[in-house]
């Protein structure tokens, strides 16, 4: 038995201690926001929030989180008002789409401790990867959402 709480819920789950917690999210919980890609922590698809900061869900294993609190794309906000999801929007980010959610769990993290980023600052904490290539647009968005993040202060 783990015990998880996953966007301010509590739960109490039958999987295998070391079950990575990226297959927890989709397979048990229903949260398909996050995705897995490489698997090996590496791309970025699956990044979530472990009280605060961004991880890599696909090499978590599920017991390693008891009593941490775990933030995924679906509990970023009900609503879509985040500041980084309205910028991913603004700044037309999004190709295909797959690895989104973990760049803007990333930078919803980054955010959070570095209100005003720099370029260098934005390229040296995400290292995410996207093979459309929307690099440029994911920093611009990441400007917009800490425009928008001062302006709402």
């Amino acid at each position: 038995m783990v015990t998880l709480m996953v966007n301010g819920e509590r739960h109490e789950l039958e999987v295998d201690p070391e079950m990575p917690l990226a297959w927890v999210l989709r397979d048990k919980l229903g949260l398909t926001g996050t995705h897995v890609s490489c698997a090996l922590g590496v791309c970025g698809a699956c990044t979530v929030h472990v009280d605060g900061q961004a991880m890599r869900s696909c090499v978590l294993p599920a017991s390693s989180l008891e009593g941490r609190s775990i933030t995924t794309i679906e509990g970023l906000s009900s609503d879509g008002s985040h500041p980084v999801q309205q910028a991913w929007i603004a700044e037309d980010v999004v190709q295909c789409g797959y690895c989104q959610s973990g760049f803007i769990m990333a930078a919803a993290a980054l955010l959070a401790n570095t209100p005003n980023p720099t370029d260098r600052q934005i390229n040296e904490s995400l290292s995410n990867i996207c093979r459309c290539g929307t690099y440029v647009r994911v920093r611009k968005a990441i400007h917009r959402a800490a425009r928008l993040s001062r302006e709402r202060k």
